[in-house]
């Protein structure tokens, strides 16, 4: 083993509190604190689940791991501790990013999980710490961190280190308000190099375009970019929006702003909001009906809902979110009477061809 490579992984857990100080103090020194309209829910949420997740979570799972594989499979211990480190590093790496891409496209797609990583989103503006902005729940079930135990178990201890500090940066990187992508965008020459990086790892506006409250300014793709450390698997799996800008509005739709209780302790402790999805009383409606919303609508873009449970029908108001249910973007050129469809069986949806005639009742929409 190369002396450098073994002394940074000694030192990995220094590392990685060194990435969050520097970045920590180029969002100071470029003023990104002083203009913050974080509350104080924010940083409760946000400074709670990052101690948790470092000091409690990630340690007591890597524990566990090993000490359930040294009696499960002991003759597996050290395996892999032969191989060549490079090697090992990109495997370890390549494994964890495919977990976590599906683990968080997932969390996107079914209700349950949703709501564990819902916090996550309800960020207004990001930083740093918003990376490990979740309820404490969604990590205990993160497999990628599981995967940590199994990989230094089979004796990759010293990739894991070397691999953790890696995705510390890009993680940290893009969720930061230090957006070193820019100076891409800004000059012509410079836009193939970020073409190509782009195509690889995670860049801060890849990143920022999925934390945007909705599609409608043509930059967000918040059903989108679930990528954490490599852009591939989007790419791969058709989620992949490369955008070479930044979402005006960050968070979801009509966020009821829970308490920093709920948001961290869900669902062991619900929400006192009154209809949020954290809350007791909370019901996935469907809000269909057999007939069009006749409306005059002003030139511009909108966002129509295809999930059914919207109550700004036939407009999305995030209903969607915690389901495989997208919004259809579409734009209008000039101001006059439109028939919307409401039914959700029309083909050429947003615009009513009247399936709404030849159906009985509203369609049913897949619970979450």
């Amino acid at each position: 083993m190369v002396p450098l490579i073994q002394f940074l992984a000694d030192k990995h857990e220094a590392l990685v509190v060194s990435i969050l100080v520097v970045f920590g103090l180029l969002e100071a020194a470029l003023g990104c604190f002083a203009n913050s309209k974080r509350s104080k829910v924010d940083l409760l949420v946000e400074s709670i689940n990052t101690v948790i997740l470092m000091g409690l979570t990630k340690p007591l799972i890597v524990v566990l791991t090993l000490a359930i594989l040294s009696r499960v499979i002991p003759w597996a211990e050290g395996s892999v501790s032969g191989w060549p480190f490079w090697f090992s590093l990109l495997l370890f790496l390549l494994v964890d990013d495919l977990l976590q891409y599906w683990y968080h496209r997932s969390a996107h797609e079914y209700k349950w999980l949703w709501k564990l990583h819902r916090a996550h989103h309800t960020a207004t503006e990001l930083g740093l710490l918003v990376s490990y902005r979740q309820a404490i729940y969604y990590y205990m079930l993160m497999p990628n961190i599981w995967w940590l135990g199994v990989y230094t178990f089979v004796g990759g201890g010293v990739p894991v280190a070397i691999g953790i500090v890696l995705k510390q940066l890009i993680i940290i990187s893009s969720h930061s308000l230090i957006t070193w992508d820019s100076i891409f965008h800004w000059y012509l020459a410079l836009k193939p190099i970020l073409r190509i990086v782009e195509r690889i790892v995670i860049t801060p506006a890849f990143h920022h375009a999925h934390h945007a409250v909705s599609k409608v300014d043509g930059i967000g793709n918040p059903n989108g970019n679930f990528g954490n450390m490599f852009s591939i698997w989007d790419q791969m799996f058709g989620t992949a929006t490369f955008v070479h800008a930044y979402p005006k509005e960050y968070g979801i739709p009509c966020d009821p702003l829970d308490n920093w209780q709920s948001q961290t302790f869900y669902p062991l402790i619900k929400s006192d909001k009154v209809g949020s999805e954290l809350s007791r009383d909370h019901q996935w409606q469907a809000t269909t009906v057999n007939e069009p919303a006749v409306l005059t609508l002003e030139p511009g873009d909108y966002l129509y809902c295809v999930c059914g449970h919207s109550k700004t029908q036939p407009f999305c108001d995030g209903s969607h979110h915690g389901t495989k249910f997208q919004p259809i973007r579409y734009s209008v050129k000039r101001k006059k009477e439109y028939r919307l469809c409401q039914c959700k069986l029309c083909a050429h949806a947003p615009f009513c061809d009247n399936s709404h005639l030849r159906s009985t009742r509203p369609v049913e929409r897949e619970s979450p």
